[in-house]
């Protein structure tokens, strides 16, 4: 699970968002809504808690993200929807040869 934290600059140039997950450890941003969607962006695999706070360090908003991508467990048998793969039933030329997945 990714966590980030939206923090206002102490310049009171923007806001930093801060998480292990990012490459470079944190960013800076002119608007919180446009932190918490890149958060979202760059966390869409993963499940993510995305925290906003205020000058005093008060918590004031909380957004939670589940992976848009599912885990490779959970993805249904090809043989229970042949329109998942789009293979099933395909015939394919080689050499001459049919074969039929």
């Amino acid at each position: 699970m990714h966590v980030y934290e939206v923090r206002p600059r102490r310049d009171k140039r923007g806001f930093d968002l801060i998480s292990d997950a990012l490459p470079f450890g944190g960013l800076l941003y002119l608007k919180v809504p446009d932190a918490i969607e890149y958060a979202q962006h760059y966390s869409r695999a993963h499940d993510a808690v995305i925290r906003v706070y205020d000058e005093s360090g008060k918590l004031i908003q909380v957004h939670r993200q589940l992976a848009a991508v599912p885990h490779p467990c959970e993805v249904s048998d090809a043989s229970d929807n042949d329109e998942i793969t789009g293979f099933n039933n395909m015939a394919l030329m080689t050499e001459n040869k049919e074969f039929t997945l």
